[in-house]
């Protein structure tokens, strides 16, 4: 209908695309004001007029048309009065195509997201389920919209730390007792390493040395790195089965290693390379940073050095329209020096294709988390509690529930994603469990649920079928088309989700969904003997069902048919 609405305006008005106006028209905030409006402040300065002259003559120059019952104005603004029975007609049927929303703008083009990445032989802690999370449902967006999209998870599997854990490991380590405890003991030996270094600084000579003899092949240092790695992955692989989630690629900084050199040289013949204290720089102070180390001073590269091989790696493996790094705020220097690297070697697409998505910290109930101290929350302890005390609350309120352990996953786990992804990823999160696992409140919970209800209506009136023919004039009462409103947003939410790399839309629209369901539900009888109206609002509930679903499908949170 908004496409419609875009089409009778684009004739009239000079300058705006058919997909300007759509981005403009907006729902009204109460319905005497109309179904959709226009406003015309935009075209005050084009067309030299004031806003209101402008829609005074819009208004009277659109052609009556089947679909529109009255077109008023207010002000600045040109207000549509749909006809009811066609506007539910139409959202109903693009609504029940197995593509909605969907879209083939990214046919035949590859997005890049890099995301995840945690540091080897470190907890996967409840702060890295920010990048994870967040950059899984972008993948999800992306692949919404038509393109192929490569899960990177670029492993922290290289650099000094492991020197220093080697140290540490031959100092104070036992095999057995890293074959038991797997990271929370390599965690401990890295704490400690940091804890003697103090006393006795040595120690990091020592470590520089370790990451040396990795740099150039030692088969000891080698050897004990990649059982590291391994008791690492196997850790991590865990918690992203918990997610549901996985990756196309595990290739970390290690995976780089050798092809640092050609940066290193690239960076040389093109006269950007510079001695600083025997380290190898780019200096970027004509762009208001830091300079970009490329070589420490004993000739080992830097986790820069290795995303710049990284890049290039990329774009010429994979020939990304863009590749997205989903890291917290505190690499925003980093990655504006490494992309200004690659943009100075004479790569004018680093502009555009290289982007930095920042997020805010986590913290439970408002304590932060810090890796070196050891005073860290596993990610999944986190999980693994929130789906205890879903079943706690099962239990509780519905005993005889089927499947209750599977339910409590889902919801227990949708609950920890939507609390992470219901607010902009600029701003902190807080793990506050009274709120995150509140089925009232505007949770992950409260969602499932109201898909649980749909599937539950639906169970009940076993003659719907959604093949039949229905009568959209019984479906033109006021809550009604107000969840049918919020329905047809979908397609833009998905839209939006993705050109601003910002997952919220989404979760958002769910809630938004799900909130005008449940007043459709409180005000409308379903169940009804009159066969007709019965099928007819089987049918809403039917399709909010199915796109509920679908809109928590692109944040990572399953559905289930009981609760």
């Amino acid at each position: 209908m908004v496409n419609k609405i875009a089409e009778l305006i684009a004739p009239h008005i000079e300058g705006l695309s058919a997909e300007d106006i759509i981005s403009l028209i907006e729902i009204p905030p109460r319905p005497d004001m109309g179904d959709f409006a226009f406003p015309c402040f935009r075209l005050a300065k084009t067309m030299r007029k004031a806003p209101q002259l402008i829609a005074n003559e819009l208004a009277s120059s659109i052609e009556n048309t089947d679909f529109i019952d009255e077109i008023k104005t207010e002000g600045a603004y040109v207000n549509f009065y749909v006809n009811k029975e066609i506007y539910v007609k139409s959202i109903i049927d693009s609504a029940l195509e197995d593509d909605y929303a969907s879209s083939d703008e990214g046919k035949g083009q590859s997005i890049c997201i890099d995301y995840s990445s945690p540091n080897v032989a470190k907890n996967f802690h409840v702060g890295h389920l920010r990048t994870t999370i967040i950059g899984n449902s972008l993948y999800k967006i992306y692949s919404k919209l038509g393109y192929t999209v490569h899960r990177i998870n670029h492993l922290g599997d290289w650099g000094t730390q492991f020197g220093k854990l080697i140290v540490a490991y031959k100092a104070w380590g036992d095999e057995e007792k890293v074959k038991s405890d797997g990271v929370a003991e390599l965690m401990r030996l890295y704490v400690k390493f940091h804890e003697e270094a103090d006393k006795n600084p040595e120690l990091n000579d020592e470590a520089r040395a370790w990451f040396n003899k990795m740099e150039h092949g030692d088969e000891e240092a080698l050897k004990i790195w990649q059982w590291f790695v391994d008791i690492s992955l196997t850790e991590y692989k865990r918690t992203y089965n918990l997610l549901g989630m996985d990756f196309d690629y595990f290739t970390g900084e290690s995976f780089y290693r050798d092809k640092t050199e050609k940066v290193v040289s690239a960076l040389s013949s093109a006269g950007l390379l510079k001695d600083s204290e025997g380290a190898k720089i780019v200096d970027l102070e004509e762009y208001n940073m830091a300079p970009c180390l490329i070589l420490k001073n004993d000739g080992s590269s830097i986790y820069a050095t290795r995303d710049i091989a990284a890049i290039f790696y990329r774009k010429e493996t994979f020939n990304f329209v863009k590749c997205l790094y989903v890291t917290g705020q505190e690499q925003k220097l980093h990655f504006a020096q490494v992309f200004k690297v690659i943009e100075l070697l004479g790569n004018d697409w680093a502009k555009d294709q290289l982007v930095h998505i920042p997020y805010g910290l986590v913290s439970l109930e408002g304590a932060k988390l810090s890796t070196r101290s050891g005073n860290v929350i596993y990610a999944e302890d986190i999980l693994l509690e929130a789906i205890d005390k879903i079943k706690e609350i099962i239990q509780d309120k519905n005993p005889d529930l089927d499947d209750k352990d599977n339910v409590a996953k889902v919801v227990g786990v949708g609950a920890v994603i939507f609390n992470d992804l219901y607010n902009q990823r600029i701003k902190d999160v807080s793990f506050k469990w009274e709120k995150l696992l509140n089925f009232n409140g505007e949770t992950g919970p409260y969602v499932q649920y109201t898909y649980a209800r749909c599937a539950s209506i639906l169970r009940k009136i076993s003659d719907f079928n959604p093949s039949e023919k229905i009568d959209y004039s019984l479906l033109t009462d006021s809550a009604t088309i107000d969840l049918l409103k919020v329905i047809s947003r979908y397609p833009k939410a998905v839209k939006d989700a993705a050109e601003k790399y910002e997952p919220s839309v989404i979760a958002r629209f769910a809630m938004d969904t799900a909130q005008a369901f449940n007043k459709f539900y409180d005000s409308v009888k379903i169940n009804v003997e009159d066969a007709d109206v019965r099928n007819a609002r089987c049918m809403i509930v039917y399709i909010t069902k199915n796109i509920i679903k679908d809109a928590l499908g692109l944040l990572g949170i399953g559905c289930v048919e009981q609760m």
